[in-house]
């Protein structure tokens, strides 16, 4: 039987690596599970097993197992996949701690999820179910343009399209429609204003946010009616009395979804009324916003407090609290589709100091498809800085110094 103590993580991609080297850094033996046979996590973690991250039966037939041969498992956490639920199913199963099963199943489904928080009285944009094409007219004849179409339970912006006059909307509502595992579709009202990602860890009941970045939606126009982000900045440009406001705003929401000990995760918008609460999800992020932002922006780890509270543990809440306050920007690349031929300048940018992580996800040869959602994306990299405009700044240069090389595909874009 293992002296220390073993966490799950659930999946072992290259969003998981970070928590797989935080739990071993604080002494836990990572046990990890991926349907991927090549999961990169699998090579650092301490033990792993190729099962479905979504297949609860088989999870838990894989627990009592290795349970039974190799000794306790002390906790169970995700990074970066929208399945609490399951984490809640495993962690009930396993008698280990976990946020109550309803408040899973709530953030995973973002219908009823706002009709939470409307009852709770959280600030939210107005929200509808949206049954079909003509119902959909029917709602933009009351309320107009624009508005935001989307899956109730998918993430990553599939199936999520800005409505605004001129669009296909029976194209636009069969897509959203598609993409939705349940095949519920709900529209909500588009709010203007800066959108900022937080990230918190809930204990006792209070809202330890050290998680608090700006998100860039520059390429709004460019991918309409698709929305999608490019990356974030820290720290926030907001203000002190704006932050606090948000901060109460997460906290409000967080209770709201029944979670007191975990982490809740809030996309916020800050209008002209004040923040309101777009989306909440009860899972730590993945795309770098846990694993860089936070630590690299304020030398914060709060995926160490989350493997804390996931195994039994009391976190230590002075570890929340910012050191420092640094710039740093994740940018994602966007190439023309086609076939991969080459890319260039990457030696040289792996060469910045200041670049502290640079990926690509096509090799040459690939074809590179039109970008519909953040699984789209080419590739991604991260930049500091002292301050968030020196950041931004060696962002651009490295915008100019790579160089995406792609051809046409005839017939297959």
């Amino acid at each position: 039987m293992p002296e220390k103590a073993t966490i799950l993580l659930l999946g072992g991609s290259a969003d998981q690596l970070f928590a797989i080297r935080t739990a071993q850094a604080m002494g836990l033996r990572a046990l990890v599970v991926d349907m991927n046979p090549d999961s990169p996590g699998f090579s650092i973690a301490d033990d792993h097993a190729v099962i479905s991250t979504r297949d609860v039966s088989a999870l838990k037939s894989f627990v009592d197992t290795y349970r039974s041969n190799k000794g306790p498992i002390n906790g169970v956490l995700v990074q970066g996949s929208d399945i609490p639920q399951i984490v809640c199913a495993l962690a009930e199963h396993m008698g280990t701690p976990h946020i109550p099963l309803e408040a899973a199943l709530i953030s995973t489904h973002k219908f009823k999820m706002k009709c939470r928080f409307r009852e709770c009285g959280v600030p939210i944009p107005w929200f509808s179910q949206v049954e079909s094409a003509n119902h959909l007219r029917t709602i933009i004849a009351e309320r107009g343009f624009p508005l935001i179409i989307k899956p109730v339970d998918r993430s990553g912006a599939r199936g999520v399209y800005y409505l605004d006059d001129g669009c296909d909307l029976d194209r636009l509502f069969a897509d959203s429609k598609a993409q939705s595992y349940s095949g519920e579709v709900m529209v909500e009202e588009y709010l203007p204003g800066l959108q900022i990602s937080t990230e918190t860890i809930m204990h006792g009941g209070k809202a330890y946010t050290p998680g608090f970045a700006d998100r860039n939606y520059e390429k709004l126009t460019v991918y309409a009616p698709n929305i999608i982000e490019n990356g974030g900045w820290v720290p926030s440009c907001v203000s002190p009395e704006q932050r606090t406001a948000i901060e109460r705003l997460v906290e409000q929401a967080g209770l709201a979804l029944g979670v007191t000990d975990g982490v809740v995760k809030g996309d916020v918008v800050l209008t002209q009324d004040g923040p309101k609460m777009i989306e909440m999800a009860t899972r730590l992020s993945g795309g770098d916003f846990s694993e860089s932002l936070i630590p690299l922006g304020c030398g914060v780890n709060i995926v160490e407090a989350a493997l804390n509270i996931a195994v039994g543990r009391r976190p230590d809440l002075t570890k929340l609290q910012p050191q420092f306050q640094k710039g740093v920007v994740n940018r994602y690349f966007f190439p023309e589709p086609g076939r991969l031929l080459r890319i260039e300048g990457e030696n040289e940018v792996r060469s910045f100091p200041w670049v502290k992580k640079l990926e690509f996800w096509y090799r040459p040869g690939d074809i590179v498809p039109p970008v519909k959602s953040h699984a789209d994306r080419f590739g991604v990299f991260i930049a500091i800085g002292e301050t968030r405009a020196e950041a931004e700044a060696r962002a651009e240069q490295v915008y100019k110094t790579i160089r995406i090389v792609t051809a046409p595909v005839e017939g297959s874009l």
